[in-house]
């Protein structure tokens, strides 16, 4: 018994019995002998490393032990499973978690291990399975076929999918889910434990009922992958010189109705140089560029000119005609739009389209450039 105020190590506190502090919860950090520790058969972890492995981890233990194993006491893991009692014999506590470390300490002789002393762990098979698998889980150290192990015996502990749903807050499916891959032969799923096998195939191929054809399915799987993937076809994109002069030549339109933005240019056959400016539009492609006179006014008198009207645009779309009559062609783009579809050809629609979409750019660049030198 140590006197009052002398401080007590927690090293010193090592093989002390608790078995005898019933309903003991609160955590206790212990150094005990190897001889008193024995691991839970519930573990779903089956792939602990090599010989090589586990000897490696354990001289990095010898070194510093980082992360202590989570232990309860003998009677506490007997009071939820009497029926292991045989497998846990005489040693005093039983291994939650951390069954690597005292699987690496063994393999380079260490005599000791550090361990956490928790009964709340055994405050039920829910609570201690949860904390068998939920350090491995969240350390991504159980593979897939593992944590299915591990959900299996969580449903059968405790009853049923529906409790291990309600323990995590999931639903049935997804238990369904997590214990689908247990239904694969065993070479399959040691494959799909050393990640070979992709879990989207497995659970695929799980749900064949024999383990054969599992088997000629994924023989066909491997052979798919295998073949060589056909090209996608590859469409070029226009090279910028031969986009340059779309974005640069003015496109003339098909309707008769003149351009509420500018006057028709007039292009005529006379002698002397040419006119500086393309020839060729994307309504006449021929050689013969024939003279374009200005086109008439329209019938309808009353009309005010386009260029005085307010215009319809996708921003001002309650602009009028100051005066009496039918909306003007140009005042109305959906109409427009219309009277181009009808009357151009396909490909005159996509040489305007490039050049409305190269104006607009340029448009909206310009003005860009002007807010930067205001402000």
């Amino acid at each position: 018994m140590t006197s009052k105020g002398k401080r007590t190590s927690l090293a010193a506190l090592a093989g002390q019995k608790v078995d005898d502090v019933p309903g003991r919860s609160d955590p206790l950090l212990l150094t005990l002998p190897l001889a008193k520790l024995v691991p839970t058969r519930f573990n779903p972890r089956r792939n602990f490393g090599t010989d090589d492995d586990l000897r490696t981890f354990g001289l990095v233990l010898k070194k510093r032990q980082l992360q202590p194993a989570v232990v309860v006491s003998r009677s506490a893991y007997l009071k939820l499973w009497p029926d292991e009692a045989e497998s846990v014999g005489n040693t005093p506590y039983v291994i939650a978690n951390g069954e690597r470390r005292f699987r690496a300490s063994k393999a380079v002789g260490l005599e000791t291990l550090n361990v956490v002393h928790n009964e709340a762990v055994a405050a039920s098979r829910a609570d201690f399975l949860d904390a068998v698998l939920s350090e491995n889980n969240d350390r991504e150290d159980l593979d897939p076929i593992e944590r299915a192990l591990g959900i299996e015996t969580m449903v059968k502990e405790l009853g049923g999918a529906d409790k291990v749903a309600d323990h995590y807050g999931k639903s049935k499916g997804w238990v369904s889910q997590q214990r689908a891959l247990l239904k694969l032969a065993p070479d399959l799923q040691d494959l799909v434990s050393a990640g070979e096998m992709p879990i989207r195939v497995a659970r695929s191929i799980a749900k064949l009922p024999s383990p054969d054809e599992q088997r000629a399915e994924w023989d066909a799987e491997q052979t798919r992958r295998a073949e060589p993937k056909a090209p996608r076809p590859h469409t070029q994109a226009p090279s910028t010189s031969e986009a340059a002069p779309q974005r640069q030549a003015p496109t003339q339109a098909a309707d008769p109705v003149p351009s509420p933005r500018a006057e028709p240019r007039e292009v005529s056959r006379s002698a002397g140089p040419p006119e500086p400016g393309p020839r060729f539009t994307a309504v006449n492609h021929s050689e013969e560029t024939p003279s374009l006179s200005p086109p008439q006014e329209p019938s309808e008198s009353p009309e005010a000119d386009p260029m005085e009207s307010p215009r319809f645009t996708a921003v001002n779309q309650e602009a009028v005609s100051q005066a009496e009559g039918p909306p003007s062609l140009w005042g109305d783009w959906k109409t427009l739009a219309e009277e181009i579809i009808t009357r151009m050809e396909p490909d005159d629609i996509r040489q305007l389209t490039v050049r409305l979409l190269a104006f607009n750019t340029d448009r909206t660049e310009a003005a860009g450039a002007t807010a930067g030198i205001s402000d």
